[in-house]
């Protein structure tokens, strides 16, 4: 039971996202949803419900159980990742301008090099969340995609 069953990104009165952002918002909740690891230390009471809200320029976890009540909420600041959010950004603009005009092999150099951005995001979230929650490494890149979403209209 170590594990998301349910996540809810607050975004409210942040601008639409693009259809490439909304996209990639959709299959990171879906793949999320699908298959995860999310557990709060010392604590055996999932699943768990998900909010992800930038609030006052942290991010904030707010985790509940699945009856509601409240299991942690934690805020995180959001200096170490800006640059690897800015560097996710410009580089999935290239990867959607190349895949309209570029030729395979090199929409796949550039689909590995945001593969690589992707997983340093990754990364820096699971450094962040150590002792407030162990999330594998696929957790921490769908979640790493939100946090981008989020971001998109910060």
């Amino acid at each position: 039971m170590t594990r998301i069953a349910e996540i809810r990104l607050d975004d409210a009165g942040q601008p639409a996202p693009t259809p490439e952002i909304e996209q990639e918002r959709r299959v990171a909740v879906f793949d999320l949803l699908e298959e995860n690891s999310f557990c709060l230390p010392g604590r055996d009471a999932g699943p768990y419900h998900l909010g992800l809200a930038i609030r006052e320029r942290r991010l904030v976890f707010d985790v509940a159980t699945a009856q509601g009540e409240r299991a942690a909420e934690f805020h995180l600041s959001l200096g170490p990742f800006r640059q690897v959010v800015k560097d996710y950004f410009q580089i999935c603009e290239s990867y959607y301008d190349a895949v309209k005009t570029l030729p395979p092999s090199q929409i796949e150099t550039i689909d590995m090099a945001r593969r690589g951005i992707h997983n340093e995001g990754a990364r820096v979230l699971q450094e962040r969340l150590e002792g407030k929650a162990e999330v594998d490494t696929d957790t921490a890149r769908r979640l790493f995609t939100l946090i981008c979403v989020l971001h998109f209209g910060a």
